[in-house]
């Protein structure tokens, strides 16, 4: 499944129409850590935040939905800071039934295009 891009996330945000999933840590979700390399911490707006580790405590594709709290089918696009947690959380989630696609440029380029 191809990678959502910058300009189709911006384009979309504010539309409802999928849960946007940040697979960082809470510490990094809420500013409070994260990448030196960034020039702000933070999380994009309306996203949801659910760390990969929980997501992989998760034993069953019927545990994934349950634990996500939407149906079969549902669109979600995942991110964390560089697009690897996100694009195996990507993974994670499509075995579970949901479209689910990767924002690979993630934090770290949100952080430096996208104003605050």
């Amino acid at each position: 499944m191809e990678d959502v891009t910058l300009e189709e996330l911006r384009r979309r945000l504010g539309d409802g129409d999928f849960l946007l999933l940040d697979v960082r840590t809470a510490p990094e979700f809420a500013g409070d850590a994260g990448a030196h390399c960034d020039p702000r911490q933070g999380h994009i707006p309306g996203a949801v935040n659910l760390p990969l580790e929980r997501l992989l405590e998760c034993r069953s594709a019927n545990d994934v939905r349950a634990f996500v709290g939407l149906p079969e089918g549902a669109e979600v696009i995942a991110y964390c800071h560089t697009g690897t947690r996100s694009d195996f959380a990507a993974q994670v989630l499509r075995g579970a039934g949901y479209e689910a696609r990767n924002y690979a440029g993630s934090w770290h380029e949100w952080s430096r295009v996208v104003p605050s």
